[in-house]
């Protein structure tokens, strides 16, 4: 049983339950999650000879082919989790990309002093980005933007009846 909700809240409540299930607001979160992706992929395709020294500044060559290859995986991503389609694959490339992108350009553990502060705090940002990924797909595979009174407890307890091994007595019960 959920706690109840304090009735001067209401009012408040349903104005916030309104503006989450506004489809623009699904949208716009979309567009500003995968934002330094599209802006990035581009910026390196506008401009493929500088995006293609970025990749030979990171040691990677051949250079044009990673540039090409970053530009379709930040503007392929993207293009999937703005639209809503296949959002799963999109958040996930998104996601390995930007974790691969993350060790490969902030090595903090090299550095010292404030750049490396600098560094790991960028690095921390990009993990916190990737967990966002991580809960698009999961909204696009479990279908929890389907469920028009979303409780975490229930809801949790619901994927855990789906995921979870059957118990000794479960299987001793169904024999």
């Amino acid at each position: 049983m959920a706690p109840a909700r304090p009735a001067i809240l209401e009012p408040l409540d349903r104005t916030i339950r309104q503006f989450l299930r506004a489809p623009v607001t699904g949208v716009a979160t979309r567009v500003v999650l995968c934002l330094p992706f599209w802006w990035s992929g581009l910026s390196k395709l506008i401009d493929f000879a500088g995006g293609t020294s970025e990749m030979a500044a990171l040691g990677l060559e051949p250079a044009w082919l990673f540039n090409a290859l970053t530009i379709l995986v930040q503007l392929g991503g993207s293009s999937l989790v703005i639209l809503n389609r296949w959002t799963w694959l999109g958040a996930g490339a998104l996601g390995v990309f930007t974790a691969l992108v993350t060790v490969l350009a902030h090595q903090f553990w090299t550095l010292e002093g404030l750049e490396r502060v600098r560094e790991f705090n960028t690095f921390l940002e990009h993990f916190a980005l990737i967990a966002g990924f991580v809960l698009v797909a999961m909204i696009g595979v479990i279908g929890l933007r389907d469920m028009c009174d979303f409780d975490a407890p229930e809801a949790a307890s619901q994927l855990k009846e789906k995921i979870s091994p059957p118990t000794t007595s479960t299987r001793q019960l169904n024999r």
